[in-house]
């Protein structure tokens, strides 16, 4: 294990206690993966070794690829769901411009109606009831 490097300096770091931590956890990475390219030497090879599971890398790759899919599926749905608010807001803004003479003409017609039963009540006798 002549490989392994002195411990950095603390005070040369600059980056503080995270600083100190990274480099330790690289240390032991380094120290690790060269006690284990040494055992790996002297493997008799008639041992075979078992077969290890899938990376959890590429299990977390599959789930964040999952997850980049559901996030865009949703967002065609906000999309889609935006288009159909869309021509739903066209379709109240014609049924507005369509309603507002219909409006108009009702009030026309009310005032109307009020004005002719005003006239016919002033000109019938006080008493008397219309002819059938």
């Amino acid at each position: 294990m002549s490989d392994e490097q002195p411990p950095p300096d603390p005070a040369a770091q600059g980056g503080g206690i995270v600083g100190r931590s990274i480099d330790e956890f690289v240390q032991q990475l380094r120290g690790f993966t060269d006690r284990a390219r040494s055992l790996a030497g002297s493997v008799p090879s008639k041992l075979s070794l078992p077969a290890l599971p899938s990376p959890p890398g590429a299990m977390s790759a599959a789930q964040l690829r999952a997850v980049a899919e559901m996030v865009a599926a949703q967002r065609a749905s906000i999309a889609a769901m935006r288009a159909q608010l869309d021509a739903f807001d066209q379709q109240l803004a014609v049924f507005e411009r369509i309603i507002d003479p219909l409006v108009e003409w009702s009030s026309t017609w009310a005032r109307l109606e009020e004005a002719v039963g005003d006239f016919v009540r002033r000109d019938g006798p006080a008493g008397e009831q219309p002819a059938q």
